[in-house]
């Protein structure tokens, strides 16, 4: 099922793949049917994956780059491996069956993606929304889940373990944090600044003979405006 058009020549650069999940149920949706769907919105990748049943359909070759991650992003590379998964990111696909994983991932070996992740795990979601998308971890090459590439707004595939897929040698990173809402590098805010307080003239004793003269209790004392309310 070859899709119609491409996302162009790539660009050059360390190889790399991305894992997505395709947010379908694959208790009820087929790798074809995912296929069709990506076709049809003219956004193919270039693998669509069912890990329960190993069905594999390729969209396109892997020396053209796809259309899943856009048009900047998914250029760069010598290659950049667009993998959609019938998955959904709330259910991390490697908790299932992962028949067919092992001729993927030595495909992509073959192409020169390395089997490491140097962004770390994917982290699960929604707490993958705020990951980091380093763009030097980007520039290494290697495997990334969908929530790591730089310029994209996606959380999947989820809180994959990462040695499932590249297997049980792959070294792993420290898992990231995600990133604090409002830190974005930009100018900060200053707390705004308290009004100093009058100095008042030290109490002077009054003359010797003469008392403090003193405002009986019925009698209002003055305040200013600022202490007024309506």
């Amino acid at each position: 099922m070859p899709a119609r058009h491409d996302g162009g020549a790539l660009r050059g650069g360390a190889p790399r793949a991305v894992w997505c999940a395709g947010e379908y149920d694959p208790r009820t949706v087929s790798a074809r049917s995912v296929a069709a769907d990506l076709v049809k919105e003219d956004r193919p990748a270039h693998l669509v994956w069912h890990p329960g049943t190993g069905e594999i359909v390729q969209l396109l070759p892997i020396t053209r780059a796809a259309r899943l991650l856009g048009a900047c992003t998914g250029r760069e590379g010598r290659v950049c491996a667009q993998l959609v998964v019938v998955a959904q990111s709330r259910t991390p696909f490697t908790g299932s069956p992962l028949a067919g994983l092992d001729a993927i991932v030595q495909w992509l070996e073959e192409w020169g993606v390395a089997r490491r992740w140097p962004a770390g795990p994917p982290l699960p979601s929604p707490q993958s929304y705020h990951a980091h998308r380093s763009r030097k971890d980007w520039a290494r090459g290697g495997h990334y889940g969908a929530s790591q590439v730089p310029l994209l707004d996606r959380p999947d595939p989820g809180g994959i373990d990462v040695r499932r897929v590249t297997g049980p040698d792959t070294p792993l990173a420290a898992i990231p944090r995600p990133r604090v809402s409002g830190t974005t590098g930009g100018p900060r805010l200053l707390p705004r600044p308290r009004p100093q307080e009058p100095v008042r003239p030290p109490q002077t004793d009054p003359p010797p003979g003469r008392s403090a003269p003193l405002h009986p209790a019925s009698e209002p004392v003055p305040v200013g405006p600022s202490a007024m309310s309506n």
